[in-house]
């Protein structure tokens, strides 16, 4: 995320000025924060990821949405976009904002050295505290790793951590499991580096 603006916006104005913007936003309490644009290597995962749970969806009441989608995470919250989601049954939006799902299952995004941090600490108490989130999955762009949280039924959240191009990723919500090297299919990974042994970001 980029310094937000000085001064503070409606949410009307905000919703108005992404419809014209060729840059998408985030929003939170009035504050406005530019995107920084994505590399190759996580679009590349990213579509990927989301050609697969398409797949394996298909037939299904579950819909893969991509970044182009707006997501809200609760009435106060953060409006952001996903680098890749998953809505089931009825999609539900805001009614102060009719392009902006409030009710995704299954959320991910694909980290960057610039944007790690705050997707796997900020981001991450934005997202779990959506009542309808089942899973949120970090996915490194330099490395096979994924880092999977899920929610169980005490409202505790779970981590598994995925490695290698040899793991499937288990998304226990969807009853689907999606191979890493289907994630990676389209991306060179460098070969010179150690498999960590646990985080994703």
């Amino acid at each position: 995320m980029s310094i937000p603006a000085t001064r503070l916006h409606e949410l009307a104005e905000y919703l108005a000025s992404e419809e014209a913007s060729e840059t998408r936003h985030e929003f939170y309490r009035g504050r406005v924060y530019a995107m920084a644009g994505a590399s190759p290597d996580h679009v590349s995962i990213a579509t990927y990821l989301a050609a697969a749970l398409v797949s394996r969806l298909r037939g299904s009441d579950c819909r893969v949405f991509s970044t182009d989608l707006r997501v809200r995470t609760g009435p106060d919250g953060l409006y952001c976009y996903p680098d890749v989601g998953v809505v089931c049954c009825e999609p539900v939006y805001a009614d102060d904002a009719p392009s902006t799902l409030t009710n995704p299952r299954v959320l991910i995004e694909v980290l960057s050295n610039s944007t790690a941090a705050y997707d796997s600490t900020t981001k991450y108490a934005f997202y779990t505290a959506i009542p309808s989130l089942a899973e949120y999955l970090l996915v490194a762009q330099d490395r096979a790793v994924v880092k999977q949280h899920v929610r169980q039924a005490d409202g505790s959240w779970k981590v598994a951590v995925y490695v290698g191009l040899g793991a499937g990723v288990e998304f226990t919500s969807l009853g689907v499991t999606v191979p890493m090297s289907e994630i990676y299919e389209a991306v060179t990974l460098p070969t010179d580096y150690p498999q960590p042994a646990g985080d994703a970001g």
